[in-house]
């Protein structure tokens, strides 16, 4: 029967696959980190670019660690397929600042803020979502459960801290501005989403030889999830609460 747990177990238990999951995750963690460390000089304000570098600190050590698993196993990263590049295919869309806004040295606007804050409140929602799902299935094992437990508490502060920093901006005047910018990132993201997932399903399969009826299920289900978000479910990437724990990157990176 397939189930999350089976399917990352299966995932976990083979090298190839293994490799290919850690070394997704620590590319798409380390280019946060840069693009997180580069927002953080560029931005105006003061009191909210320690926070930023704090964001990009723990994206960078999101993505040693995923490293750091696949050494303890003596394997190496191999190279990402674009078709699961998921922040560079959102980028290609229009979503976020690009990487050649980053680095040029101009001052990010007020704007350029609303932009990267909506799209890391987006991508960050995934982000917790999928840590949670991690830590669901796999936060006792004994090998990869301390690192998936660190992570989701990390994507939990950062997604706090996304709602918190918009509420801030949007009791400034900026909340028109901030809904449409979460709006089109919303759903442009959830297509993406889709996108990345059959095409890790796919490469996943190739490695694990699934069965043609078994990697039919596993498109189906990620078709159906697209759907739901579709039809609606993209709405919970675009609403704004202020979170239970305060500051939760208020210290320095």
């Amino acid at each position: 029967m397939l189930s999350a747990r089976s399917l990352f177990q299966e995932i976990h238990d083979n090298d190839d696959s293994f490799r290919l999951f850690c070394s997704i995750a620590a590319k798409g963690e380390g280019q946060g980190g840069w693009e997180n460390g580069r927002i953080a000089g560029l931005v105006a304000d003061r009191e909210l670019a320690p926070k930023i570098a704090r964001h990009g600190a723990d994206e960078d050590k999101h993505g040693r660690i995923f490293t750091a698993l696949l050494h303890k196993r003596g394997l190496e990263p191999v190279d990402v397929p674009d078709e699961t590049d998921y922040t560079m295919l959102l980028e290609q869309q229009g979503i976020g600042l690009a990487h050649s806004r980053l680095r040029r040295n101009e001052p990010l606007t007020p704007y350029d803020v609303i932009v990267y804050l909506a799209h890391s409140r987006v991508t960050e929602q995934r982000a917790a979502e999928q840590m949670r799902l991690l830590t669901r299935t796999f936060g006792d094992h004994p090998e990869v459960g301390r690192a998936v437990r660190m992570i989701s508490a990390d994507e939990d502060n950062h997604l706090a801290y996304c709602h918190e920093e918009l509420l801030r901006l949007a009791a400034l005047g900026h909340g028109p501005e901030i809904l449409a910018v979460l709006r089109r990132t919303a759903r442009a993201e959830i297509r993406t989403y889709r996108d990345v997932s059959l095409a890790v399903m796919a490469h996943m399969g190739h490695l694990l030889r699934w069965p043609r009826p078994k990697a039919a299920v596993l498109a189906l289900g990620i078709h159906a999830v697209y759907l739901y978000e579709r039809l609606g479910g993209w709405r919970r990437m675009t609403t704004l609460e202020m979170p239970s724990l305060r500051n939760p990157l208020g210290d320095p990176a």
